[in-house]
């Protein structure tokens, strides 16, 4: 069974992404914040995270320097999942390693659950 971490501040759509997921047949990891994350993917090592970008503590954008940075994380893909839909944050995440960049509001949930999907190679 795939691990997904979510990394998400906001707990209603936390928690609607998770039952999606759940749904789908993946074990999920939680966390509210950005050292959260990166606590939880050194951890857990998950095979995917979903990550925001405007997270109370270090942003997104650190996160996904923090588990890139560091060899036992690098090769875990990243979706950036944010309200953030400014060309240079799409390029800034994606320069930096993430594996795909959506913007919340122009995705339902299962088109979140197709890119997971793409992105594991299922």
């Amino acid at each position: 069974m795939k691990k997904i971490l979510v990394v998400e501040d906001d707990k209603f759509l936390r928690e609607l992404i998770m039952q999606k997921l759940i749904k789908e047949g993946y074990e999920i990891i939680e966390a509210k914040d950005g050292e959260e994350g990166v606590g939880k993917v050194r951890e857990d090592k998950p095979d995917l995270v979903l990550l925001d970008l405007i997270l109370p503590g270090i942003d997104g954008f650190e996160v996904l320097a923090r588990i890139k940075s560091n060899p036992e994380t690098s090769n875990v893909p990243v979706i950036i999942l944010s309200n953030l839909g400014q060309k240079e944050d799409v390029e800034k995440a994606l320069n930096e390693g993430a594996n795909d960049y959506l913007v919340k509001a122009h995705f339902a949930p299962d088109e979140i659950i197709k890119k997971v999907k793409t992105v594991l190679g299922e």
